[in-house]
């Protein structure tokens, strides 16, 4: 928990508190799963070596059983030979089998037996029988060992019988040999077949043991006794196995046999095993070893089957990977999530820096609404004495001279006022609290009124001045005028202060049809189908308003004249363009074109930055602060359009901007109790003027101007074209009649003398022997000299730039209709409207500074108010207190005692507690509730929204303005008619 400087207390968070524990945390969940990756990947092994050591059991089992099931098979072979020598020597007498009989027999049936190298048969003979044997076989019977006479012995067993491949066993006693006496006494006293130990076969060389089988001369029962079983043994008959190549077949019949090592022992005497196959010292993997015991059916003797992996084990990659895998997945999770901790410790961290810089921003901020308010304040307040003092000056009886000082005073004080509301305005913007209004408006009144208030500049400089709005932009749209009329008027300032010569040309359009007309445009000129420009005598290339040229080509004559009339152009407008009631919302784009000295192309990128110009030199020779773009900017993105421009350096710029108003309906024209622009004359309606004009674009912005009055326009390129078409039988195409005609013509269509001889030619021709219809001829001029110049050869002069409202008055004016009373009332601005409502009303002003005071009550009086001045929100409660006689009152909000707010608070205490009797009298009285306005020179939105909130109904900032006064109070007053006296 830390404690800020303002005593707040901000709370860390665990992730924060624990940030010296990450680390460790970390490295412990690296050796952690370090750990358990090993521990795992030794589980693994285990299960694998598992795996490994029950596959080697499978298989050493399977080849244990395989070798003595064939053994098996080859012991009941003997088992049946013995079974034939019992019957056919022993049971016939005489006996039906001889040495060639078993020889032949045991021959054809080895097949059967191909395990055994040989069988022979024994016979069981006592010593008392030996010498008869001897006489009946021919032979003497011989000990194995030496080969010489058996010595005497209770009991031989001589080889009667034997198969071809052991014919030299004949003769020799199988029991002189020690081992195989006891193998032959186990095999008459247990009735099995016995083996004897492993040895070398003699012609093989093999290893094998010999099988002992005992015969019976009859069948015994199973519970006979030993000395029984040895009473009825007649012989015995034996065979050699061959051990290995019993194993060595068996192992071929096997797929895997190259995967193991296979080694059969004897392991009948303890640690001393006897081997029947394999090598002597195994050579494969030596770590894993099973044991499969084998019964070749001899109770007396042990056998096993020893196997062995021929080589290691592998390596266990996928186990390794699989460990390492799962490790490095864990200590990637852990740094991931270490990274993320961490970013959410930096990300607090940095969280809890900007909450203190916020902090100080914050106050910083209110420390500079606090200093633009008091400085706002301090600034307004005189300079509202000074506007309005020079405003009630300039009503009085002046000459021309003081009129001119106290005009230039005004200028001035009014261009200061407006320094201070751009940076308001600014500081507006960044705060988020600027809002548009949502009125309707007349866009074409905006852009006189602006054209009007550069005009005397443009005159100045001799520079041409002109707008064109689109005849299908709508007559009246709903949005914020002020706001727009600002844009326009910043626009139109940079260019007017950066021009020297050329034209300041402004046009409004909607933006769809633009970008359509464009479009088709293009697409003409891609196919090589480009309007030919046509070049009159005495005029520039370039087919501009002024000749000049500008940077923006779009904006030549074959643009504009298709911008005019979508015929000329392959363009369907109602498929390219919104209609007037299509659409609840109209997109309008709007271009303010001059012939200026362009931006350097290294001030292009900075243009909208605030307080920013092309160089330092650039405030210091055309004056400014450098903000109106800026200002600019942010309000056309509020009112969801988009600027840019084009500039080229030493030719001009074109400033371009899109936004989105609603369309204005009669509902919205219904509740207006102010007309939203000056009405236009009726009384032109259907009168015929000739435009005499080498420039096309200019003649028709001309031709835009007067088709606003109702003006039927002919175009012509010179004044002898005009002369020319005159003096025909058939005249003008529209017509002549006996009805009167102007000629509007251009200054500088009289460059030439040809030309000023055509102009006087012209004013002495008579058409059609009417002396009344003498041409009325205005010339047009853009400068004081050039009207001085030809003020002598015309009947009017219009002085531009061009505005309805003064073209009609000029035209009246050499036509001599209308009345002129009407007239001067139809001149009249907003004082007219005001004068309607504030006429005759009691007002109350509350203001501590005398010259306020004066200032307020000269401005409400000029509009025929009756109005009353106090100094204090103490006074101002004593003459409020109902009942009173006040329509309505102006309070100043910063007076000492008791300011505007709280007086405004007890004025509506007062007024509640009126109310309350009124309603428990029950006459139907009005309830009180007097509109005050707070007069202030505090213009920020703060003072704004605590007037509002302390019960005022609006507010009026210092100087006053004619607008904004009317605004203020058309709420609650309705406009009375002036009467003509």
């Amino acid at each position: 928990m830390k404690k800020s400087k303002k005593g707040k207390i901000s709370k860390k968070s665990v992730w924060v508190r624990w940030k010296r524990y990450w680390v460790k945390l970390y490295v412990a969940w690296v050796v952690l799963w370090g750990v358990m990756a090993a521990l795992g990947y030794e589980a693994m092994t285990e299960k694998a070596a598992e795996e490994r050591k029950e596959v080697l059991g499978s298989m050493c089992d399977e080849r244990a059983r395989m070798l003595q099931d064939q053994f098996s098979v080859s012991v009941n072979h003997v088992r049946a030979l013995a079974i034939l020598v019992s019957t056919f020597y022993h049971n016939k007498s005489p006996s039906a089998l001889d040495q060639e009989t078993f020889a032949d027999y045991t021959a054809r049936t080895s097949f059967e037996r191909p395990l055994l190298s040989g069988v022979a048969y024994a016979r069981r003979l006592v010593h008392s029988e030996r010498e008869q044997f001897e006489k009946q076989q021919g032979w003497t019977i011989r000990s194995m060992n030496d080969r010489e006479p058996s010595p005497v012995e209770k009991e031989y067993a001589p080889v009667i019988f034997s198969q071809d491949t052991l014919s030299y066993l004949k003769s020799l006693d199988m029991m002189s040999g020690e081992e195989d006496r006891a193998n032959i006494e186990r095999a008459r006293e247990t009735g099995k077949a016995v083996l004897t130990n492993p040895f070398r076969l003699l012609e093989s060389n093999h290893l094998g043991v010999i099988l002992t089988f005992p015969v019976y001369h009859s069948d015994l029962p199973t519970d006979v006794s030993v000395q029984e079983r040895i009473e009825a043994t007649d012989g015995y008959l034996g065979g050699a196995f061959d051990v290995e190549s019993l194993v060595e077949n068996l192992l071929r019949q096997l797929a895997d046999n190259q995967d193991i090592e296979v080694n059969v022992y004897d392991v009948t005497t303890p640690g001393l095993p006897l081997i029947m196959y394999g090598p002597q010292h195994p050579n494969g993997d030596v770590s894993l070893l099973h044991v499969s015991m084998l019964d070749f059916g001899d109770p007396f003797r042990r056998h096993q089957m020893e196997c062995r992996y021929n080589q290691r084990p592998p390596i266990l990659w996928w186990n390794i990977c699989g460990a390492v895998g799962v490790f490095v997945i864990c200590v990637l999770i852990g740094y991931i999530s270490y990274a993320a901790i961490d970013h959410i410790i930096k990300v607090e961290e940095d969280y809890n820096k900007m909450e203190e810089l916020k902090v100080k921003a914050e106050a910083a901020d209110i420390a500079k609404s606090q200093f633009l308010a008091t400085v706002s304040h301090e600034i307004r307040t005189p300079m509202n004495g000074v506007l309005g003092m020079l405003d009630m000056l300039l009503d009085t009886n002046l000459d021309s001279t003081q009129k001119d000082y106290a005009r230039t005073a005004e200028v001035c004080g009014k261009t200061l006022i407006s320094l201070i509301n751009e940076v308001l305005d600014r500081a507006k913007i960044e705060a988020g609290k600027l809002e548009l209004e949502a009125v309707p408006f007349d866009i074409r009144a905006i852009l006189d009124d602006v054209l009007s208030l550069f005009s005397s500049k443009s005159r100045a400089k001799r520079i041409e001045l002109a707008g064109f709005v689109s005849d299908k932009v709508p007559k009246f749209l709903v949005g914020d005028p002020g706001r727009f009329r600002q844009i326009i008027t910043n626009l139109v300032g940079n260019s007017v202060k950066f021009t020297e010569q050329g034209h300041i040309f402004v046009q409004v359009h909607l933006a769809d049809h633009a970008k359509a007309v464009m479009a088709a445009r293009n697409e003409a000129w891609s196919k090589g189908k480009s309007d030919q420009v046509e070049v009159r005598p005495g005029f520039s290339a370039f087919n501009t308003l002024s000749g000049v040229e500008t940077a923006d080509q779009r904006n030549s004559w074959e643009s504009f004249r298709l911008l005019l009339t979508d015929q000329e152009c392959n363009v369907d407008a109602s498929d390219n363009w919104t209609a007037t009631g299509a659409s609840s919302y109209v997109n309008l784009m709007v271009s303010v074109e001059d012939t200026g000295i362009g931006i350097p192309l290294h001030a292009q990128d900075r243009v909208f930055t605030p307080f920013m110009q092309a160089d330092s030199s650039t405030s210091r020779t055309y004056g400014g602060t450098g903000i109106g773009l800026s200002i600019s900017k942010c309000l056309v993105e509020l009112m969801g359009g988009q600027i840019n421009f084009i500039s080229c350096p030493n030719i001009g710029s074109t400033f371009t901007f899109t936004a989105k108003f609603k369309e204005c309906n009669k509902d919205d024209l219904s509740d207006l109790k102010k007309p939203l622009s000056e009405a236009l004359p009726g009384n032109l309606k259907g009168l015929k003027v000739v435009v005499v004009d080498g420039r096309q674009v200019r003649a028709a912005v001309t031709k835009y101007h007067l088709q606003r009055l109702g003006i039927a326009v002919e175009i012509f390129g010179s004044i002898k074209a005009v002369r020319d078409t005159a003096s025909t039988q058939n005249g003008f195409r529209s017509g002549m009649s006996k009805q009167p005609y102007v000629i509007l013509m251009e200054n500088d269509m009289l460059s030439s003398e040809m030309e000023v001889s055509n102009a006087e030619l012209l004013s002495e021709w008579t058409p059609n022997g009417y002396k009344s219809l003498l041409p009325k001829k205005i010339l047009l001029v853009a400068s004081e000299s050039d009207k001085s110049k030809f003020e002598a050869f015309f009947d009017s002069i219009i002085m531009k730039p061009l505005r309805a409202s003064t073209v009609a008055a000029c035209l009246q004016h050499v036509l001599e209709t209308g009345n002129r009373r009407q007239q001067e009332k139809e001149m009249l601005n907003g004082s007219t409207y005001l004068h309607g409502l504030l006429f005759g009303k009691n007002m109350l002003v509350v203001d501590d500074n005398m010259v306020n005071r004066r200032v307020a009550a000269g401005a409400l009086q000029k509009y025929g108010a009756n109005v009353k001045c106090v100094e204090s929100g103490k006074h101002a409660l004593s003459l409020l207190q109902p009942p009173h006689k006040f329509d309505a009152c102006f309070m100043d909000i910063q007076m000492p005692e008791m300011d505007g707010f709280e007086a405004t608070r007890q004025i509506r205490l007062m007024e509640s507690k009126a109310n309350e009797r009124i309603q428990i009298r029950g006459t139907g009285e009005t309830e009180w509730h007097l509109p005050i306005l707070a007069m202030t020179a505090d213009v920020i939105q703060a003072t704004y929204d605590k007037c509002l909130k302390c019960g005022m109904d609006g507010y009026v900032s210092k100087p006053f303005d004619v607008d904004q006064l009317y605004k203020a109070i058309a709420r609650f007053f309705e406009s009375k008619p002036i009467s003509d006296s």
